[in-house]
Parts: structure tokens; C-alpha cells; sequence
């Protein structure tokens, strides 16, 4: 009995410390301060190094510390309206410098409030930046575009837009960025028209690249990861913290390849064409300002001659349908921890109940139902382990009583007792072991899983992935585990068995800050746990 309490103490109180110290890591052990990236000769310091210096006909100067958000240079904007999207485009670059999804709130108090993932505005710096570098007057970031009009909207008989922004050298080149925009996709297709006029060769890189400030996100009891990401055909998912790209920036010759920025539920992919390898690259401006992107080989336009490049982006939520049609391993940038194939397959069942039922919350509890029914033998070889020994509880105390300043006879005499009654005391460690993975995989779930970002149940529970605001679901689970340890023998020991009892109120207590979602998974299965070993502990004590 007492080995049994002594390793469910020392189940809960791990679990506990892996998640303070998991916390602690992430809060307190700080990256050092990166080194500010020097601008190249000719070049500003967030333009790519791919061996051509450009030289814009007003060439900006590198952005001083003090005023690192106001990037690239303020211009001309136009406003490109979809069903899903609402995308702001400065023609200074035809850089996206805002991209607001139109499905997704920024919080639950203001329903107009959309949430914009790409943005550069207030403290949040996230952008898309692209462009052809060549030598001397080039259509980089920071050249200067043209528009028909200054908005642009999908009309509800079109399946797709085409934004056409230009640009034209001096010399007589002229380049056609276009933006297509398809209904119901985050996915933006990027193409370059070029047209050379000149009377020269005209030869130029094609690159693409996002930028974000390092801003510390949203507090969770663990945070999920922000960070850069990398795929490639043999890596199909590679993720860098913004701190390792100070001492290992990338720097990877890769095809059929993609380049992310990735945070809480939503993700920024920049992905080439597959026909040809594309150079990776990172760097870091100004100390806090992080890139990664990719640059083409060099290609090369005769005199009269004509060339499209083009490439895609994916701006958008961490839809898990969605994502691995966009490019092989997106789907990786939902991070489900360790014990992610455990997660992958509670979401699958999730989302299958939630097709059926329409509620996440209903979907939580019956996935709780199935889990339940799975480990059904398990929990009820332990939940007999534990009635038998509350039935030889009273000939414990006696043991206890009779050897209590003999350690060494008293353990003798307990396992000479476990083992005339055929108890096993451990076993009733297994409903609380098996439910361990299942419990930190679901968490992950429900904190990473944009389809259940905001995601009300009933009455008071408005967001499943918020801890609920009245603490109604952690009181009653409370009460469960208070209920539920009624039902377990008493640890012999006086501390041990004070211990337990205050053991459901300090969980009570931590649950609190818990999605809402993950406590009324608890506090189902306390129910259906508590239902299963009352009738199992009520036949024993019968028999």
C-alpha cells in the first residue's frame, strides 16, 4: 500500500515538474542578444546576398535601432478583398505588409476584430517580402510599383483574382508582378512577368522571403513554438528558435523545398517551383528582426526576350485538412510534442466526432467515452487491485500496529499478505498511468489545434482552449477527485493518507489554468472511472 501511494505521488508530482520546468526554460533562460547584421556594400541589410549588388533609383538607408518596425520604407497601399482574406500591399516593393483572415477573430470580446497574421502595426512586425535582384535599377522590396486601382475584391461570380502590379527600369525592362488570390484559399500565387525592352541581357535572382519581429507570444501554461521552419525532401520538417539562428543561421542548397515562419495556430509558407534548386537563407537585422527566405539561380533574359517566374505562399490557420495539399510536410508545423502520434490520432477521432455532432465540447466528451471503453480491462484490473486492498485494509493496521518499529518484518508481513490474497500493489497505479500520455497528448491537442481555437461548448464555455472563466469544470473536477479518492483504501501512513487528501483540491487548484477543453476531459472520465470502480469495488466487498 504503501509503495502503490508512493508511486502515484511520484506520477503526479513529475508530471507537475516537467511542466514548471518546461515553463521556467521557456521564461527564464534566455537566448544570448543576437549580433546586428551589417548592411552589405550596395545593398540594404534585409535585401538577400546573392552576388548581384541592385541599386534602387532612391536607395534607403539601413533602419536604425531605434526605429526597427517602420520597414520597408512607408509608401502607396492598395487593399485586396476575398472571402477569406483582406490583404494590404505597399507599392513600395509590392510588399504584403498586412494580411488579415477574415474567419478568425483577434480575441472573443470584439467579433469585429479580425485576426491578421501578417501585420506592421503597433509591436507586431510580420511581413512577406519579395522581389528579382539584378544589377543596378532593380524591382527588389524596396522598388517602386505601380497599380490600376487602389482596391481590388473578389466579386462573388469569380473563383479568382489577379492583382497586376508594375514595375519598369530605365533602360526599358518591364516587370509585372502579379498577385492571384483563389476563393476559399490562403494560398497566394506570385508570378513575375518580365518583359526586356532593353538592348542589353538583363539577369536577375528571383527571391522570396519573410521577416518578423521577435515578440514574445501569448503566455500559456507551455507555450508552443515560434520559430522558423524548413523542409526539405529529406527533412521534411526542420524547426529553428529564433535564438539558434544567431548561432547556426541557415544557409542550405535545397529542391522541392519550403521556407515557414510558424506560431500559435497560424503559419506563413513561402514555396518555390520544384523544377530547380533554390538557395536557403537567414539573417538577422537590427538585433531583433528575424529572416528566413530563399533566392532562385540565376537566370538571365536576352534583348526582346520574355520570362514568368512564379511561386506560392501560404498565409493562413494550421488547418490540418488543408495544409498538406499546400506542400508535402505543412502539416508538420502542427507540433503535438513528444508523444505527437498519440495526438494525431486523438485529433483524427476528434474531428470525426465533431462532424458528426457539430460541438467540440460534445466531441471531447465522447472521445473521453472511447478512450475509456479502450482501456476498459486495464483500469479494471486496477480498480480490483484497489477494492481488494481497501477489503484487507483493517488486517493492514493490524500488521501496522503489531510490527510498527520493525520496518523490516512489517514490509515482510504486507507482501506476505499480498500475496495469500493475490493482490497486486501496484495495479492500482494503472488507470492513472495509462491516462498520463493521454492527458498531456489531448492538452497539446487542444492548445495547438486551430479548429478548436474559440471553439464554444455550452453556456459559459465560449473557448474549449481557454481556461474557463467562471471555474465551474475545474470545481466540479474537484469534487470528482475528492469523490473518487472516498473510493481508494487510505494510505496506512498519517502523512500519506493527509497527503491524498489534499491532493484534490491542490489539483483543483492548478486545473484552473487549464483549457477548459482538458478539464472536461478529466472530469468526464473522474465520472466514468468513479461510476466503473464503484461497481467493481460493491461486488468484491459482496463476494
Amino acid at each position: 500500500m504503501i509503495e502503490q501511494t508512493r508511486l502515484i505521488l511520484l506520477l503526479l508530482l513529475s508530471f507537475l515538474g516537467f511542466l514548471m520546468w518546461d515553463a521556467w526554460q521557456r521564461d527564464y533562460h534566455l537566448p544570448p542578444a543576437p549580433p546586428v547584421t551589417p548592411a552589405a556594400h550596395g545593398t540594404v541589410a534585409d535585401l538577400p546576398s546573392t552576388g548581384l549588388t541592385s541599386k534602387p533609383t532612391d536607395p534607403p538607408s539601413v533602419v536604425p535601432e531605434s526605429n526597427a518596425h517602420s520597414t520597408p520604407s512607408p509608401g502607396k497601399e492598395i487593399v485586396v478583398t476575398t472571402d477569406v482574406l483582406k490583404v494590404q500591399i505597399n507599392l513600395t516593393g509590392a510588399v504584403i505588409d498586412r494580411a488579415s483572415l477574415e474567419h478568425y477573430r483577434s480575441d472573443n470580446i470584439n467579433d469585429d476584430a479580425t485576426f491578421s497574421l501578417l501585420d506592421m502595426s503597433g509591436s507586431r512586425l510580420f511581413i512577406h517580402q519579395s522581389g528579382l535582384k539584378a544589377e543596378g535599377d532593380t524591382p527588389d522590396h524596396y522598388g517602386h510599383f505601380s497599380a490600376a486601382s487602389d482596391q481590388f475584391s473578389l466579386t462573388p461570380t469569380s473563383d479568382s483574382l489577379i492583382v497586376p502590379l508594375t514595375w519598369e527600369s530605365v533602360a526599358g525592362v518591364t516587370v509585372t508582378k502579379e498577385y492571384r488570390f483563389t476563393r476559399s484559399s490562403y494560398v497566394i500565387e506570385v508570378r513575375y512577368l518580365i518583359n526586356n525592352k532593353s538592348t542589353g541581357v538583363w539577369s536577375f535572382h528571383h527571391y522570396e522571403q519573410l521577416q518578423r519581429l521577435n515578440d514574445k507570444p501569448a503566455r500559456h501554461l507551455i507555450n508552443t513554438f515560434t520559430g522558423a521552419a524548413v523542409s526539405s525532401p529529406d527533412q521534411r520538417y526542420t524547426k529553428y528558435k529564433f535564438s539558434e539562428l544567431v548561432e547556426k543561421p541557415v544557409d542550405v542548397n535545397i529542391t522541392n523545398g519550403w521556407a515557414a515562419i510558424a506560431e500559435h495556430y497560424f503559419v506563413a509558407a513561402i514555396i518555390p517551383p520544384n523544377d530547380k534548386p533554390y538557395h536557403y537563407y537567414s539573417s538577422i537585422v537590427n538585433g531583433d528582426r528575424y529572416i528566413i527566405g530563399y533566392y532562385g539561380p540565376q537566370q538571365v533574359v536576352q534583348p526582346g526576350g520574355t520570362l514568368t517566374v512564379s511561386n506560392r505562399m501560404y498565409a493562413g490557420p494550421k488547418l490540418q485538412k488543408v495544409l498538406p495539399t499546400v506542400a508535402p510536410g505543412l502539416e508538420l508545423t502542427v507540433d503535438y510534442g513528444l508523444l505527437w502520434f498519440i495526438g494525431k490520432i486523438l485529433f483524427w477521432i476528434l474531428s470525426k466526432l465533431h462532424s458528426i455532432i457539430g460541438n467540440w465540447g460534445w466531441a471531447i466528451i465522447f472521445l473521453t467515452c472511447i478512450v475509456k471503453a479502450l482501456f476498459l480491462p486495464l483500469s479494471a484490473a486496477g480498480y480490483r487491485s484497489m477494492a481488494k486492498m481497501r477489503r484487507v485494509q483493517p488486517r493492514l493496521l493490524a500488521i501496522r500496529d503489531r510490527f510498527r518499529d520493525d520496518r523490516p518484518r512489517l514490509n515482510q508481513a504486507m507482501m506476505d499478505l499480498y500475496k495469500e490474497e493475490k493482490i497486486n500493489p501496484l495495479g492500482g497505479c494503472l488507470p492513472i498511468v495509462v491516462q498520463i500520455p493521454v492527458f498531456i497528448s489531448l492538452y497539446w491537442v487542444i492548445l495547438e489545434s486551430v479548429e478548436l481555437r474559440q471553439a464554444p461548448w455550452i453556456l459559459w464555455v465560449h473557448d474549449l482552449s481557454l481556461k474557463d472563466p467562471f471555474f465551474v469544470l475545474p470545481f466540479l473536477m474537484t469534487i470528482s477527485m475528492w469523490l473518487q479518492s472516498k473510493l481508494n483504501p487510505a494510505p496506512l501512513d498519517p502523512i500519506q493518507a493527509k497527503v491524498m487528501q489534499i491532493m484534490p483540491f491542490a489539483f483543483g487548484i492548478f486545473f484552473a489554468f487549464f483549457p477548459a477543453g482538458l478539464v472536461l476531459y478529466w472530469f468526464v472520465n473522474n465520472v466514468l472511472s468513479i461510476t466503473q470502480q464503484w461497481f467493481i469495488t460493491r461486488s468484491i466487498e459482496k463476494a
